[in-house]
């Protein structure tokens, strides 16, 4: 590329950027402008439009700073594509959640002759109206994100960026156009995409992903969902929920990471509401019939037997992976994890290269949760230009999924607390219960269940400072409750044997 031939005549002795570039309808020249060694165009440039990259970019500019936001989308291999905000926005947390209201509207529907509702009944859902009125609000949410740059005075960028040095990013439009831009420091927002099994045959060809559901103009038909993760579980729980034939394919356990009592729960009310569950099966083919169905041919890894059914739509979601692949991060010498592909930072989101940071999905061991990367980048641009010394906590951060019966969590899961302290210095506190509203149209509640895990018999902040035994921490470890909190509080006591039930 002609930019990148450039990028060496760039760089005065020792290397150092000398030269401000900007694009013109010729391509990209030099500029006499910022001639001075280390001049640069910004003095933040943010690498992703997503929810942390937007937050970190107009707080900067809040703080009187000049900033430029880079973002694009790569459409997926389907073709869809998207506006600006990022995954949350466009294919994520927004739709997910609209779509997941829409599902239990349609429950809602079949509770209310029992509240004195006449409902006629069956009452069927419309996918397109839906999608539209889902879509239409996306489209709306992209065009208020670029009316606040432009308020705040960010400048907006829609080209693919790569790294030509330290200080410097090679974008590219959709039209190949390039140009050049530099900045103090850069702030890497990418967040990630899907995962595709591309070993598997047709599965990039005939499957789609939590990149394409929420942009499908007609119905999806009679699903397979293939994964087990919080996004599988809440695809298929709304398919269920909005009257579509749906079915999860899991390889191992439900919501790995997540507590697993509570995950079972959760799978076992799917699974009353009409979701069937293909486990310990894994899919090893995909073929399109002459009807446009598609095949799908998978073994049991309990029996070893070779299956097949026919679906209509194959979603995958089996994971996520870091839009770190066409950076170029190696020309500005930033590390990641050989393994993940994620950004190696420290506690102040900086990377190998000390004025270079990453926020949110790009960054190893961070939650993938857009209320932390919301906060870490309005921190980062905090310390940067605000004088603030406060750097983002990540502990304890509560999280939901969206699944029917949702869950909610905050903490460590039974299992890594039993790990981290030992099985004799956790005790777990938990209750059944009703939520009231499920008592007059008589719903099955017998999944809805709380639980406290607690540290016992340590000393930390008693007074005194001696061990008690047996003995409340004030601390809880973690919280785990569906959502749906009960009217009355259950009775929440030390647990026996699972089966048992405290409280109403």
């Amino acid at each position: 590329m002609a930019v990148m031939a450039m990028a060496a005549a760039l760089r005065g002795p020792g290397g150092r950027f000398r030269w401000r570039t900007q694009a013109t309808a010729g391509g990209v020249r030099g500029s006499a402008r910022g001639a001075a060694a280390g001049r640069q165009d910004y003095n933040l440039l943010v690498i992703g439009g997503g929810s942390g990259g937007l937050a970190c970019a107009k707080e900067a500019a809040q703080l009187g700073k000049k900033v430029a936001v880079v973002d694009y989308v790569e459409p997926s291999p389907r073709g869809t594509r998207w506006g600006l905000g990022g995954t949350c926005v466009n294919v994520g947390c927004i739709p997910k959640k609209l779509i997941h209201q829409a599902a239990l509207l349609g429950g809602m529907i079949r509770d209310a002759p029992h509240y004195g509702w006449d409902v006629a009944q069956p009452v069927l859902h419309d996918w397109r109206k839906m999608a539209e009125a889902v879509q239409n609000y996306v489209k709306s949410l992209n065009w208020g994100h670029r009316v606040q740059l432009q308020d705040r005075k960010v400048k907006y960028f829609n080209i693919k960026a790569s790294f030509v040095n330290e200080h410097t990013i090679c974008g590219v439009t959709k039209g190949g156009k390039e140009t050049l831009l530099s900045a103090e420091h850069i702030v890497i927002a990418t967040g990630g995409r899907p995962r595709y099994p591309t070993h598997i045959e047709g599965a990039l060809e005939y499957g789609i992903t939590s990149d394409d559901i929420f942009w499908l103009k007609e119905s999806p038909g009679k699903t397979l969902v293939v994964g087990a993760s919080y996004v599988a579980l809440e695809c298929a729980g709304f398919l269920t929920g909005l009257g579509l034939d749906t079915t999860v394919m899991m390889r191992s356990i439900p919501l790995r990471g997540f507590d697993q009592q509570m995950s079972s729960l959760v799978t076992a009310y799917m699974a009353s509401q009409g979701t069937r569950f293909l486990k310990h099966c894994t899919p090893s083919r995909v073929q399109k019939l002459p009807d446009g169905q598609l095949q799908v041919t998978w073994e049991d890894l309990t029996s070893g037997k070779e299956n097949m059914g026919t679906f209509s739509t194959v979603l995958w979601a089996i994971g996520r992976i870091p839009e770190t692949r066409s950076l170029n991060l190696e020309n500005a010498g930033i590390n990641t994890n050989p393994n993940s592909q994620k950004i190696l930072v420290d506690a102040q989101e900086a990377t190998s290269v000390p004025h270079i940071y990453a926020i949110g999905d790009v960054a190893e061991g961070r939650p993938e949760l857009t209320p932390t990367a919301i906060m870490a980048g309005k921190l980062l641009a905090r310390r940067l230009y605000g004088q603030s010394l406060d750097v983002m906590d990540y502990s304890n951060v509560p999280t939901t999924v969206f699944t029917p019966l949702e869950y909610g969590c905050v903490g460590l899961s039974e299992e890594e607390a039993m790990a981290r302290h030992g099985e004799e210095h956790v005790e777990v506190y938990h209750a059944y219960y009703k939520p009231l509203e499920f008592t007059v149209a008589e719903r099955d509640a017998s999944q809805c269940y709380i639980k406290v895990s607690v540290l016992m018999g340590l000393d930390w902040g008693m007074p005194g400072g001696e061990r008690q035994g047996k003995s409340w921490h004030p601390r809880v470890e973690k919280l785990h409750a569906t959502t749906r909190a009960p009217k009355a509080g259950p009775c929440v006591q030390p647990r026996g044997p699972v089966s048992s039930q405290a409280g109403s």
